[in-house]
């Protein structure tokens, strides 16, 4: 005797779906490949919007005990004190304001100086939340690191797909977490995000979920060329995607919620971050992984002589092939 009424299961994607996926495959790749090009030149020109963390310099983040903060006049006053390169920013609420200041010339003891110049320009009508002083060998170090950590993790996740599948597989995945990094840098250069240590891990975390959701459908495929020997490989690839597509689409809804509220209740300190995630997962991670990473497996060889099987049509009418998610 049931004491509760059934609950009926949840279905994103309905059990027989079949989206034709590969036949996007000679679109996606022409555009990924225009894309990719812009991004580089976007790289160059007009270039990432280094933070303080790699160029140096001293940043303040301050707020006006009047309401809202005159920004002109606030401009004009640090502007005086000749301090080289002032930036102010408004962010949050009308009364906050970030103060960027250009790297001093004599070391630490200059930019604590420039601190010391700001704070008598600005005297008593401003709360200082937060100071930050970073040296040029310090930003150097830090920038030189964090590249040093992303070239690491691409070389980790290529030797850990190599051992788990095949190199095709591996170098699929690769070529995939690349074209996900260079997109989200030429998004950076284009939307001039500060570029920041937060960044350095956003573009990890974006390796790992875009890694995370091509290993599923790796798996999936693995599978499927165990299990049947004559389904062609376009056909093969089709029904691996459309069996996770509604764990992915679950995955994406959730993450992208969880960055929205972050985006919009997380304040300033990592605006940089979120922003960077929500472009980098939300819409590359979730496009790479269907429409680059799969179909790249059938020019790279996966499933050699499957495309030409004459008892194709036959194995996708007779393979009943449905999979729980």
């Amino acid at each position: 005797m049931r004491l509760f009424p059934a609950i009926p299961l949840l279905r994103i994607v309905p059990d027989d779906t079949k989206f034709d996926f590969m036949r996007f495959r000679r679109i996606s790749f022409p555009i990924s490949a225009i894309l990719s090009i812009v991004a580089i030149v976007l790289f160059f020109h007009p270039g990432l919007n280094l933070g303080i963390d790699f160029v140096g310099g001293t940043l303040l983040e301050v707020q006006s005990k009047s309401g809202s903060a005159d920004i002109g006049k606030m401009r004009t006053t640090l502007t005086a004190l000749n301090l080289g390169d002032v930036q102010l920013q408004q962010f949050g609420g009308p009364a906050d304001v970030l103060i960027r200041v250009a790297q001093q010339p004599g070391g630490e003891q200059a930019q604590q100086a420039a601190v010391e110049k700001i704070r008598g320009a600005l005297g008593t009508d401003v709360d200082y939340r937060r100071i930050e002083v970073v040296g040029p060998r310090v930003s150097s170090e830090l920038l030189s690191y964090g590249t040093l950590g992303i070239i690491v993790a691409i070389g980790a996740i290529l030797i850990y797909l190599w051992f788990r599948f095949e190199w095709q597989f591996a170098l699929g995945a690769m070529i995939a977490n690349v074209h996900d990094l260079v997109l989200t840098l030429g998004f950076m250069s284009l939307m001039q995000v500060d570029f920041d240590l937060t960044s350095i891990a956003a573009l990890l975390t974006i390796l790992g979920y875009s890694l995370n959701d091509t290993v599923v459908i790796y798996d999936r495929i693995r599978e499927m060329l165990r299990r049947y020997k004559k389904l062609p490989m376009t056909d093969l690839l089709n029904v691996s995607i459309n069996s996770t597509l509604s764990r992915s689409i679950i995955t994406h809804l959730t993450v992208t919620l969880a960055l929205l509220a972050l985006f919009l209740f997380g304040g300033h300190a990592i605006h940089s971050f979120v922003t960077t995630m929500m472009f980098g997962v939300v819409l590359v991670g979730t496009y790479t992984s269907v429409f680059i990473a799969s179909p790249i497996l059938i020019y790279l060889g996966v499933g050699t002589g499957r495309q030409e099987s004459t008892e194709g049509a036959e194995a996708v009418k007779s393979a009943n092939i449905r999979f729980s998610t």
